[in-house]
């Protein structure tokens, strides 16, 4: 835990890791707090008919201690990969700490994966279990040949279905369970990198990744736990950032965190789970904070009680940060870190560690620098990769079954990221984009997401993307899919106001020449935008002349959050001739 000092230098300074030689997930965020406080409550579950559910920290230690014998019971053993497929919910949380006292492998898996994303992953794991709901049990039918590992399935319904067992009778007995006795470097959790670029890898990470993330996500959370702290996060707990941003460091400082059943994100459904379970603290995704903003006057229309937003998973930016600090009265704590290696660079705005448009420094406990290829550090100023120096509690073991990939992560001591940054004098971090995403235009290297920070502040964009097309002059040409707001035409007229917008406020070098409106973006499971998608499309068509033509409609995004949008099928060919 973080130590009370109330500057960032001092802070730093003197944080010192204290991982215990023994060490257990699934018990510090059920069992410890059972032992002191039983009737504590650790989950509570929104309801849209208000007939919200709580589970105490008693209930929690004792289903999930049964949970763990009763997969020990069909011969699920330590070590072995076992899958939660589930929304967010009981069954969920209690599965995780089950696997973790078990000494197996918990695998989360998003419920929006196709079959080729699930049959993929849990071929590539050599998953012995999956528990799901009757949704992931459909899915899992169809490709259950392909999985010859698979022993059991768990059913998290009250029926029956050939093949499974039922949740309910294997968590429900009487909580007697010897939780194995695990280091903190034993292998606890895997979860796939969202594949952004490449096949998904498995990070796999040791019990010690928890405590690696709480100095972070204490200091992005104004030192959580404070009286009435309550966690919520729209994102799902099969991301790192909704398991390990959000879920997991709650249960451990004891506060209650929120669960809500939907998938689609819907920002009037948000607000309302915000005020109904009286939300003091959230994880909030900066795709999902730019949908917010579809809802007028938020503060006239629910009552919010937050007290701290932390947000990662793309860059923020300035505009979003304003509009949240403007509307809600709170000052988005930005942070960053990746599946491999997370909460190492954050805000913190209590502490006046807050820069709009920056991530933010230093977390305590983490040494992370901008270096070269070679591995040499970089000085201030100057663009270069995100880096993390080793040996850090809260960094993965390394890839599953592919050690060649894991070596090529580091360079020396050095984690890479593949993400280009820049840090100022002061040690302010501000992304510029993953190494395959800067675009080369005309000699000038440009990060996406300024001018996709730029766009989401136009009064008719939803949301933007930003990536470098082929171009024989200028080797690449911005272009930009922009997700126009309901009721907005579009036209060319539309498309060259928001050429003009971005060209008036970055720069003559970084506006998009060419813009095409689309139904939607393709996201992977964690609302990152898939750009690598976008200029694989771009790629193979022709820049041709300024003009309208039909494209056809975009597929729905695979992950959350899922963005509901009006029909668009026009695309603008903004394409400046000029040089």
């Amino acid at each position: 835990m973080l130590p009370n000092i109330d500057t960032y230098e001092d802070l730093y300074r003197e944080f010192r890791w204290r991982i215990p030689e023994r060490f257990n997930i699934g018990v510090s965020v059920s069992d410890a707090w059972a032992a002191r406080e039983p009737e504590r409550v650790c989950l509570q579950h929104f309801s849209p008919d208000g007939a919200h559910l709580s589970l105490t920290y008693g209930a929690f230690a004792a289903r999930s201690s049964s949970f763990a014998g009763g997969l020990l019971s069909h011969g699920i053993k330590p070590g072995d990969r076992v899958a939660i497929l589930l929304p967010q919910g009981f069954e969920a949380a209690i599965a995780h700490a089950a696997i973790y006292k078990l000494g197996a492998i918990a695998l989360p898996l998003a419920l929006l994966f196709g079959v080729e994303a699930l049959a993929y992953r849990l071929r590539d794991a050599e998953a012995a279990a999956v528990v799901t709901n009757r949704f992931g049990y459909e899915r899992l039918s169809a490709i259950r040949d392909e999985l010859p590992e698979l022993r059991l399935v768990v059913l998290a319904e009250a029926e029956e279905l050939p093949g499974t067992a039922r949740f309910d009778r294997l968590a429900a007995g009487e909580g007697r369970f010897a939780a194995a006795d695990t280091t903190p470097d034993d292998p606890a959790l895997m979860i796939y990198t969202s594949g952004t670029t490449g096949l998904p890898k498995g990070a796999l990470h040791g019990h010690r990744v928890l405590l690696g993330h709480l100095p972070g996500f204490q200091f992005h959370h104004h030192f959580l736990p404070k009286p009435g702290d309550r966690m919520w996060t729209p994102a799902d707990w099969a991301w790192a950032g909704g398991l390990l941003n959000a879920l997991l460091p709650s249960l451990f400082f004891g506060v209650p965190v929120v669960s809500s059943p939907a998938q689609k994100f819907d920002p009037h459904m948000a607000f309302r789970i915000m005020q109904d379970m009286d939300v003091r603290n959230a994880f909030i995704p900066p795709t999902a904070l730019r949908l917010l903003r579809a809802v007028e006057r938020p503060r006239e229309r629910y009552r919010l009680n937050l007290r701290t937003i932390g947000s990662a998973g793309e860059r923020l930016g300035r505009e979003t940060f304003e509009w949240v600090k403007a509307v809600l009265g709170i000052e988005v704590s930005e942070f960053y870190g990746q599946t491999e290696c997370n909460i190492v660079v954050s805000s913190a705005a209590d502490l006046g560690v807050l820069k709009p448009g920056s991530m933010g420094r230093a977390a305590p406990g983490h040494e992370v620098a901008i270096i070269d290829p070679e591995g040499r550090v970089l000085p201030s100023g100057v663009i270069g990769q995100v880096a993390v120096k080793r040996p850090d509690p809260v960094m993965f073991l390394g890839y599953w079954k592919n050690e060649k990939a894991t070596e090529a992560k580091f360079v020396g001591d050095w984690m890479t990221t593949g993400d280009q940054a820049v840090m100022d004098e002061e040690g302010y971090f501000t992304f510029f984009g993953r190494d395959d995403d800067v675009i080369t235009s005309s000699g000038y290297r440009i990060g996406p997401g300024e001018i996709e920070d730029c766009l989401a502040g136009h009064a008719d964009v939803q949301m933007a993307a930003a990536i470098g097309k082929p171009d024989p002059v200028r080797t690449e040409i911005v272009k930009a899919y922009v997700v126009l707001k309901p009721g907005i035409d579009a036209s060319y007229e539309t498309a060259a106001a928001m050429r003009d917008w971005v060209k008036n406020r970055l720069s003559m070098h970084e506006y998009p020449r060419e813009i095409e409106f689309v139904d939607s973006l393709p996201l992977t499971t964690s609302g990152k935008v898939i750009r690598r998608l976008l200029r694989e499309k771009a790629a193979v068509e022709d820049i041709g002349d300024v003009g309208i033509r039909t494209v056809e409609r975009q597929p729905a995004p695979s992950g959350l959050p899922e963005i509901d949008s009006r029909p668009a099928n026009h695309a603008i060919k903004a394409l400046e001739l000029d040089t």
